[in-house]
């Protein structure tokens, strides 16, 4: 049997990073990656749980990649992840043509899987534990300017709506001076950007050092110029964190800080642990300590229990609060979670037309967001070609807007002041103070 590997990623950052780890652990077994599906002789796909259309994009997939497992039987298909976690019990009875199926804390198990010459029977992997954590496994990173570091795994919140406990465990850090190295290490390759990625970012300790220990620390490695982290819980913005995110320049004035829902009631129901009065303190809190900080956040329409009052009040406080950018999802109920035993009170119809709502209204605060920014300057890392064009770059502003100039002097890694001229409601169009001026378009 070959060695060449095909990996597929769905879902958030978090699993980005673990397609890495896993791709490096087979990488130092000697195993290389295929450029498509159609060179592999091992085919994975590394799942989602948390949304019910994520797992069906997956079943849809493994369908179609059949067609190869069909043509030559070599080819081996596996699942990784928490869709493997999720549905371990009855995966295999709605895809019994999978070769492995292993959950996020059984990695380490694939070269020996792969190696063996026969799979007479599917082999199913998920046992999740308190002490893995990859600690010592090198992540494969892809050529860019950023580098994903997973600081911890697992989440000890248990929200009622969401599975990520039940297939990820509970929380576990990584030693602060190993994710040091890990930074360091990434600045010597040429990332020129950290993300910290953990479920519940802020969460993590080691011994007596916390997030903020860590933050303080990157923030003085050589060659980063750059520090984002993602996703922190509201309730575990310390004091100490918003200090560090208003005197260290390279962590960046963007904070992603899931909201769910304005409604108490529903906040209640959610288990989230804080109330919107306390949150929107926390918004303020970080206006002030960081001048020029923007947000996006996370909304579910549809809860279980959710009223036309309560859709309301979260739509008011969009309103109020003014985020950059809103990640929308109708409520979708996941086995095994607390939520998944209340009966459903929004019909799909209803709740279809909350989340158009949403979407809309975040799109007219977003565009309007992103014009406030005509006129002025903002510090671009280049990532690489625009898909406006030849001679067009694109790179991110320190507030994460995507940023697209002309330009054929600069290179991926580079920070360029660029001058805003045009704005939609996800892109800022500009240009370098020397380079060729525009005009501003009438529709953008």
């Amino acid at each position: 049997m070959g060695r060449r590997v095909y990996l597929e990623t769905y879902g958030c950052q978090m699993n980005l990073a673990d397609s890495e780890i896993v791709l490096g652990h087979l990488g130092r077994h000697g195993f290389v990656e295929a450029g498509s599906e159609l060179e592999a002789d091992i085919i994975l796909l590394n799942t989602c749980a948390i949304r019910e259309h994520a797992e069906e994009r997956v079943v849809g997939r493994l369908t179609q990649l059949l067609s190869l497992k069909l043509r030559d039987p070599r080819v081996k298909l596996g699942v990784l992840g928490c869709m493997a976690q999720h549905h371990r019990a009855h995966l295999l009875d709605r895809l019994p043509f999978l070769d492995f199926v292993l959950g996020p804390d059984e990695y380490r198990r694939l070269p020996a899987i792969l190696e063996r010459q026969g799979f007479d029977d599917p082999t199913i992997e998920v046992r999740l534990g308190r002490e893995e954590t990859y600690a010592d496994v090198a992540p494969a990173r892809r050529d860019g300017v950023r580098a994903w570091v997973s600081v911890m795994r697992g989440c000890d919140k248990f929200c009622s709506f969401c599975i990520v406990p039940y297939v990820r465990g509970r929380e576990r850090s990584l030693p602060l001076p190993l994710l040091l190295g890990q930074v360091s290490e990434a600045a010597r390759a040429g990332f020129r950007e950290v993300v910290f990625l953990g479920q519940t970012v802020n969460a993590y300790r080691d011994g007596d050092l916390d997030f903020a220990d860590l933050l303080r620390a990157a923030a003085r490695v050589a060659g980063i110029l750059r520090i984002r982290f993602t996703s922190p819980h509201p309730s575990g913005m310390t004091d100490r964190i918003l200090e560090v995110i208003a005197s260290e320049e390279t962590v960046c004035p963007q904070v992603h800080l899931p909201l769910q829902s304005a409604s108490n009631r529903v906040l209640e129901r959610m288990q989230r642990g804080y109330t919107i009065e306390q949150y929107d303190r926390l918004l303020e809190r970080l206006r002030r300590a960081r001048p020029g900080i923007e947000f996006s956040t996370d909304i579910i329409v549809g809860f279980p229990g959710e009223t036309e009052h309560d859709f309301q009040t979260t739509v008011d406080y969009l309103r109020h609060a003014g985020y950059d950018h809103a990640f929308s999802f109708a409520y979708s109920p996941r086995e095994g979670t607390r939520a998944a035993r209340w009966p459903e009170t929004v019909d799909r119809e209803e709740k279809r037309g909350r989340l158009q709502a949403v979407i809309e209204l975040q799109e007219r605060i977003s565009l309007e967001r992103s014009r406030a920014w005509c006129g002025r300057p903002v510090e671009v890392l280049v990532e690489g070609p625009a898909k406006r064009g030849q001679g067009w770059l694109s790179g991110k502003s320190a507030q994460f807007k995507t940023t697209v100039f002309p330009s054929t002097r600069h290179a991926p890694g580079d920070l360029v002041s660029v001058g805003v001229r045009d704005a939609t409601a996800h892109t800022l169009i500009g240009e370098v103070a020397d380079g060729p001026r525009l005009e501003p378009s009438a529709n953008a």
